[in-house]
This record gives structure tokens, sequence and C-alpha cells, in this order.
């Protein structure tokens, strides 16, 4: 079974673009730690103060070894220094969501035509 761990971030609205380059920077430190990056949300409607970011794993257990390399890495432990640094990021939330089989990645289905 697979988990998802969702993040949930409050930011400062005023430093969006901090945040866009904080997100892109996982982009290569993250699959080399073992965690499947599965994207990063910035506002765009609504609350300007809300992004998201997900990451799928095999298992808790493979969460688990991730996190070591994770702390090891030298390179995300710039990016987790930059961002202190910064102050963009105001609150940060974890839940980890296993998944339902059968409802991922689901593609639009064409709309029937209203002449058939």
């Amino acid at each position: 079974m697979s988990i998802t761990c969702f993040i949930r971030y409050e930011i400062d609205p005023f430093q969006t673009d901090a945040f866009r380059q904080y997100a892109q920077n996982w982009e290569s430190i993250i699959p080399r730690c073992g965690g499947h990056l599965v994207g990063y949300w910035l506002p765009h409607e609504g609350s300007n103060v809300e992004a998201f970011g997900l990451i799928r794993f095999a298992s808790l257990a493979a969460y688990e070894t991730y996190r070591t390399r994770l702390k090891a890495d030298a390179e995300g432990a710039r990016n987790f220094a930059w961002a202190q640094q910064q102050r963009f990021i105001l609150k940060e939330e974890r839940r980890f969501l296993c998944d339902v089989e059968g409802t991922l990645n689901q593609p639009a289905l064409a709309p029937a035509s209203p002449c058939a």
C-alpha cells in the first residue's frame, strides 16, 4: 500500500516567488532521497496564503528511510536553511494519506455530443 505525504504550507503572500524557488529546488532532491515527487502547488485564486506539496512513498517505512536520507543530503539542508532564513513559510502541516484504488489519475472523458 503506497502512502502520500500531503503537506499544507501557510506562506507569506508577498514571497510566492521565493516559495516557487524552494519548491523547484526539491525537484532533484526528493527523488534522489527516495520520494516520488507528485508536485507542489501555489495559490491561484481564493486564499493567497496556502500552498501544497505531495510526495508519494511505497510505505511508511520507505518514508522513514527517505527522511534519514534527506537529513544527510547537503542540498536538502541548504534548501531548508534558506527557507528558514527567508521566512516565507509561516506554518507547515503534514498528513499521511493512503490511496483509494481505482481513483488515481483518471483522465477526463470527452463529453457526449448534444447531437448524438
